[in-house]
């Protein structure tokens, strides 16, 4: 009986180097998105100079969601069609330079419009650059292995999240520094410089005679073979990227929930020291007394605060991360379409289990790894599924355009969370399963897309 080859046998040293160049600048692309939603109450309340007054740390928090997403389609719409006109590493360089750049230039924010344009810029970077690394990927590994490939660089995303929550837990109130940090990913260019070549199909593709046709979006979206599918995915990916900002993420705030009991006290007792140390009534040694009283305060809301990061950032991403990997295999057993529907399926049926089952932080964290798995396992398809469906001069514009067409999608979604969220006497557990029927709308969307396991990349 003839052996059944491994999905990895076969696969050379160029292509392992890669997928974890790829995997590298899609590390750092999450990292800066994840290190905003980690900071973001530290960072606003900061620059507000306002911290207690929680609503407007929200409304900003949530506008500044939006822009990221904006910047993010503008991003990726540009760098898709300028990777497939000019080639994949010239833009991968451009785009890891720019969320570097800019991420590190936050460290100096005291605005903010500082903090709205800067994080539009550094959203431009990473949108360009998942683009152009998901169809480098593609290009580079046979279609045995493509799923497989595609669905490792996806999940590398989780190494982001973590490195995120552990520099947010690491400067604590010192949220300038997680910033800064976001430069290291420039290093990574000297690496794409000298090892990246631009694959054989796309050379292919420039020599022939549709340099006209190279990153097109005319041809794209008036050609009604590719324009149907780029609608749809369009359609798929504002599901998926709808669904992070307002149901994924909310593992955060349902552990924020379940530790409110001990926080509230630790609050008011802050800002009681607040006032007395202002009044600055009673004996210097007096005054001392309470300045280290409210030293000590504040390192415990600090760690009650870092509990909720740990929830989100480590044990749901940990779960999260399983579901990206797990997607590539299943796509090769069943299917891409058959893998999409049933994670959307099974999205929608753990999100009100995961609101309204725990009722202690303990018990909490024992379901956030499965709500992290179906909730965000499906994003690895988007990097298996769209540049199976577009032909070579159009990879990275129509997979950018799918992907980052749903960022702008999906902006709606996340301000609609955010009302739906801040509406008096709403319940989040009732909010998140409310906004939970998008999956179901996704399950829609995949009926009408084609299944592409097995085939060849479109030429």
């Amino acid at each position: 009986m003839e052996r059944k080859e491994h999905w990895y046998e076969g696969i050379t040293r160029y292509q392992w180097m890669v997928l974890v160049i790829a995997s590298a600048g899609w590390i750092f692309d999450v990292y800066e998105g994840q290190i905003f939603n980690l900071t973001r109450k530290e960072m606003l309340g900061d620059i507000l100079s306002a911290s207690g007054n929680g609503a407007d740390v929200n409304t900003y928090g949530d506008w500044f969601l939006a822009i990221f997403l904006l910047g993010g389609t503008l991003g990726g719409l540009a760098a898709g069609s300028l990777a497939d006109r000019y080639g994949r590493r010239p833009i991968m360089v451009l785009t890891i330079l720019m969320y570097s750049l800019f991420s590190g230039l936050t460290f100096f924010a005291t605005e903010l419009w500082q903090v709205g344009a800067l994080r539009f810029l550094v959203a431009m970077g990473v949108g360009g650059e998942w683009a152009v690394a998901a169809s480098l990927v593609a290009e580079v590994f046979p279609a045995r292995a493509r799923a497989q490939a595609a669905g490792i660089f996806h999940a590398s995303s989780v190494l982001g999240t973590w490195l995120a929550a552990l520099a947010g837990m690491a400067v604590g109130a010192q949220w300038r520094y997680a910033y800064l940090l976001g430069i290291v990913p420039a290093l990574l260019i000297l690496w794409v410089r000298a090892s990246v070549k631009e694959p054989k199909k796309w050379q292919d593709a420039k020599q022939q005679d549709t340099s006209s046709q190279l990153g097109s979006f005319r041809d794209l979206l008036w050609n009604p073979k590719w324009s149907g599918r780029a609608l749809l995915g369009m359609a798929l990916a504002a599901v998926g990227l709808g669904t992070f900002w307002s149901v994924t993420v909310a593992g955060q705030g349902l552990a924020d929930q379940l530790l409110a009991p001990a926080l509230a006290p630790l609050l008011l007792e802050q800002e009681e020291l607040a006032q007395q140390l202002a009044e600055g009534e009673g004996l210097e040694a007096d005054i001392a007394a309470m300045r280290a009283k409210s030293k000590g305060v504040k390192a415990d809301i600090a760690k009650i605060r870092a509990k909720s990061k740990f929830a989100y950032g480590i044990i749901q991403t940990a779960g999260g991360g399983a579901g990206l990997l797990a997607f590539g295999p299943l796509c090769a057993w069943f299917g891409r379409r058959r893998t999409f529907i049933a994670m959307q399926g099974l999205a929608f049926l753990i999100v009100p289990i995961t609101c309204f089952g725990p009722q202690t932080y303990q018990q909490l964290l024992w379901i956030l790894p499965l709500f992290g798995f179906l909730t965000l396992g499906m994003h690895a398809g988007y990097a298996i599924y769209f540049p199976e469906l577009f032909p070579t001069h159009l990879r990275a514009t129509g997979t950018s355009f799918c992907f980052n067409g749903g960022r702008v999608l999906a902006v709606p979604v996340l301000l609609f969370s955010g009302w739906l969220k801040g509406l008096p006497d709403m319940n989040l557990g009732v909010a998140v399963s409310w906004l939970s029927t998008l999956f179901l709308v996704g399950i829609i969307v995949v009926l009408f897309l084609p299944e592409t396991k097995g085939q060849e990349l479109p030429d």
